[in-house]
C-alpha cells in the first residue's frame, strides 16, 4: 500500500470515528489549506479526494470532533518532570485514577490522550494551565492525527480504548483560573482600565503579525510589555497570560519549530521580567508614567 493510501485510509478511519479532519503538509504538522477548523470534514468522498491527491499528513479539528486531547509532552533538561508524570501526580493529589482512553504516541515521546467533552461545553486550547508540559487541544486547535509521519518519526496508535468522557476532576481544574505569585503583583485587577485593555489587545495583535524570524523576539517584547502593565496592577496576570498564549497560537501553527511548551516559557519570563518595572496611568490624561 502507497503512502498516499495508508494517510488516505487513516484520514477515513478519524471521519468514521465521527472526527473532523483536514489535510497537513505532507511530512510536518502546519496546516495545508487555510481556515482549516470550518473546513475540516468527515465527508468520506471529500477525504478520498484530497488524500488521492497527496500524501498529506492528517490535521484532526478536535473543537468540531468535541474533543479535548491532553498532550503530555517530554522532558527537555535532566530531572524534570515530563507531562505524564505531572498528569499521574494531578491525579494522585485529588485521590483519582485516570481512565483508560484513545492514546497516541508522538514522534517526540509524548502522547496524545483524546476525551469527550460533554454536552454543550466547550473548551479553549491551554499550554501549560493544568502543569508543566501539559498542554491541552479543544476548540479553535488540531492535533496531528495517527497515520501521520515526521522526519523524526510517526503518530502511533498506542490504545484503541474508544475515548473516556473527560474526567470532572480535570474539567473542573481547566476552568480554574491559574495562581500566580508575585513580589511586585498588587493583586488580582477585577476590571482593567480602557487603557490597559488596549495595550494588550495591541500587544496581541503584535504577536499575531510577528514576522518569520522574529517570533520569539515580537513574543518575548510584548510580555514584558504587559508584566509592565500587571507589575503597576493594572492588569490581572492570569487573564493577561491566557490572552498572550493565545494571540500565539498562529506562532505555534507556522513553520519556525514554536511549540505550546516553548510559548509558555518565553511569555513566563516576558511577565516576570516586566513585573520588576511596573508601570501606572494618570486616570486624568492616561498618559504612561513609570512607576
Amino acid at each position: 500500500m502507497s503512502g498516499h493510501d495508508v494517510l488516505r485510509e487513516w484520514a477515513l478511519y478519524c471521519a468514521a470515528m465521527g472526527w473532523y479532519v483536514f489535510p497537513l503538509v505532507p511530512a510536518t504538522k502546519r496546516p495545508a489549506i487555510r481556515a482549516w477548523e470550518n473546513r475540516s470534514t468527515t465527508n468520506h468522498d471529500r477525504i478520498t479526494r484530497c488524500w488521492d491527491s497527496g500524501a498529506f499528513n492528517i490535521g484532526l479539528a478536535t473543537g468540531p470532533s468535541h474533543l479535548l486531547v491532553l498532550d503530555c509532552d517530554t522532558v527537555k533538561q535532566p530531572g524534570e518532570v515530563d507531562g505524564a508524570e505531572a498528569l499521574a501526580a494531578l491525579a494522585a493529589e485529588r485521590g483519582v485514577e485516570l481512565p483508560a482512553t484513545y492514546t497516541v504516541t508522538t514522534p517526540s515521546g509524548g502522547r496524545h490522550l483524546y476525551f469527550t467533552l460533554p454536552p454543550g461545553v466547550r473548551l479553549r486550547n491551554t499550554a501549560g494551565h493544568l502543569a508543566p508540559r501539559i498542554d491541552t487541544r479543544s476548540g479553535g486547535g488540531y492535533v496531528v492525527a495517527p497515520g501521520s509521519t515526521l522526519p523524526e518519526g510517526g503518530y502511533e496508535l498506542e490504545d484503541d480504548t474508544d475515548p473516556a468522557p473527560l474526567p470532572a476532576w480535570l474539567l473542573q481544574a481547566l476552568c480554574e483560573r491559574p495562581t500566580t505569585t508575585s513580589t511586585t503583583s498588587a493583586g488580582p485587577v477585577a476590571r482593567p482600565s480602557a487603557y490597559a485593555a488596549s495595550a494588550l489587545r495591541g500587544e496581541c495583535d503584535e504577536i499575531r503579525s510577528a514576522p518569520p524570524g522574529r517570533h520569539n523576539e515580537v513574543l518575548s517584547r510584548a510580555a514584558y510589555r504587559v508584566g509592565r502593565l500587571v507589575g503597576g496592577g493594572l492588569l490581572d496576570e492570569a487573564h493577561a497570560r491566557t490572552e498572550l498564549i493565545q494571540a500565539a497560537r498562529t506562532l505555534v501553527t507556522a513553520d519556525c519549530g514554536c511549540t505550546p511548551p516553548e510559548v509558555a516559557r518565553v511569555v513566563d519570563a516576558g511577565l516576570a521580567k516586566g513585573r520588576t518595572q511596573p508601570r501606572t496611568v494618570t486616570s486624568r490624561q492616561g498618559s504612561e508614567v513609570a512607576a
